[in-house]
């Protein structure tokens, strides 16, 4: 995927994928390896034993990847589509661990690019010690998403919120947890009661012609 910047320069990802699932990904900026899935750590740590396999991959994003691309823009049989600036998606779930606990987590997703501001806040104010940020990571489609916990008390959960500033959003938008409820069953009493009056009429008069012979 060709991703060209703002100031006209050019940038690339590289990502792997497992059994359909995003599995592992290279930030050429840090050298390092980002995963997406527990079961690819054992190969973060393989590939990061060797410095030689992340410089390459560097090497490659930043030179080799770009020579191939130019070649194949040049064959006039490109089918590349630019990517402009996506907004996150985002949404707040919870989980309670006791009744003085509860982890409030916080997932963005469908940006891009990829730097993003994330942060838990407390009446406004910035929760940065609090909070526990996972890595950025990529999706499939080239967008990112991120993940964000903490720690509260369920009493003071009104008072978070999750902080969010992209360069895809007109304002910086601002999470709650909302507690979805399940819809409720309701019966039509009104509708039944008429039915079971006629129908005790009519077995009434039954019996009462039964009784006159």
């Amino acid at each position: 995927m060709y991703l060209p910047k703002q100031d006209g320069s050019k940038g690339g990802f590289l990502h792997y994928g497992y059994d359909g699932m995003d599995f592992i990904s290279f930030d050429k900026e840090t050298l390092r390896w980002v995963t997406a899935q527990p079961q690819a750590q054992k190969v973060k740590e393989e590939w990061e034993e060797d410095p030689r396999w992340s410089q390459g991959s560097k090497a490659f994003l930043e030179q080799t990847c770009f020579v191939w691309l130019q070649r194949y823009l040049n064959s006039g049989n490109s089918g590349l589509v630019a990517v402009s600036a996506e907004p996150p998606v985002g949404k707040v779930t919870h989980k309670v661990e006791d009744e003085r606990l509860e982890v409030l987590t916080c997932q963005a997703f469908g940006f891009y690019p990829k730097e993003i501001q994330a942060t838990w806040t407390r009446d406004g104010e910035a929760c940065k010690y609090e909070t526990l940020l996972k890595n950025v990571a990529p999706n499939s489609d080239g967008t990112y998403y991120v993940q964000l916990s903490i720690d509260i008390d369920p009493k003071e959960r009104d008072h978070f919120r999750c902080h969010l500033e992209h360069e895809g959003l007109q304002e910086p938008l601002d999470l709650a947890f909302k507690e979805e409820r399940a819809p409720m069953l309701w019966i039509h009493v009104v509708g039944i009661v008429p039915s079971v009056i006629v129908t005790g009429v009519i077995l009434g008069v039954f019996f009462l012609f039964l009784n006159c012979k």
